[in-house]
């Protein structure tokens, strides 16, 4: 019986963990090696092989056993799904918007600029005709509530997504309902005292 557990139960697990490990490692020094942070991107390599070697060396020693194939690909999906979610959280980083409207894109961009948004809008010429490219920066957190506006009032317009290494100006983003409240009573204040 505790032979069963340990190779049903207990090997399975541990793969399925290594597989989370090792996978969302991968993910962070992918990221890494795009944003140019070699030392680190080293570091989670090597911790990322020697954990994949631990999983798949249980898995070659027990070949006839599948519920280690499931907790291998279990794992790999699981720990895509926690690379990402943790990349998300410790990179907070700049976007760069890039939308290529067809349609008359006036109620788009009145509608961002409205929402706080600094773009440059530029007039281009498409395959079909006349654009307008427009171009924001915006916070990673401001991202979904931007591709709504973008869908909202331009649907079938073409958009890209980069990442930003550095931004020179942070005053382009708009600000928090809390920070302009703020704003609102510091200045309020500050008329009443002249």
């Amino acid at each position: 019986m505790g032979s069963e557990v340990y190779m049903y139960i207990l090997v399975p697990l541990l793969i399925f963990l290594a597989r989370v490990a090792d996978v969302s490692l991968g993910t962070l020094r992918i990221i890494f090696v795009s944003r140019g942070i070699r030392y680190l991107a080293a570091i989670f390599a090597f911790f990322e092989i020697v954990i994949w070697l631990l999983a798949i060396s249980q898995i070659m020693q027990n070949l006839g056993n599948v519920v280690n194939y499931i907790a291998y690909a279990a794992g790999f999906s699981m720990g895509s799904f926690v690379g990402i979610s943790i990349e998300r959280k410790i990179f907070s980083g700049n976007l760069m918007v890039r939308v290529v409207a067809r349609k008359d894109a006036t109620d788009l961009i009145a509608n961002l600029s409205s929402h706080g948004y600094g773009m440059t809008v530029m007039d281009a010429q498409g395959i079909k005709g006349p654009v307008k490219i427009i171009l924001t920066v915006v916070d990673r957190k401001s991202l979904q509530s931007v591709l709504k506006i973008v869908k909202d009032f331009n649907p079938n317009s073409f958009y890209t997504i980069e990442d930003m290494r550095y931004v020179t100006e942070h005053n382009i983003f708009p600000l928090s309902s809390s920070r302009r409240s703020f704003l609102g009573r510091f200045n309020g204040s500050f008329q009443k005292r002249k």
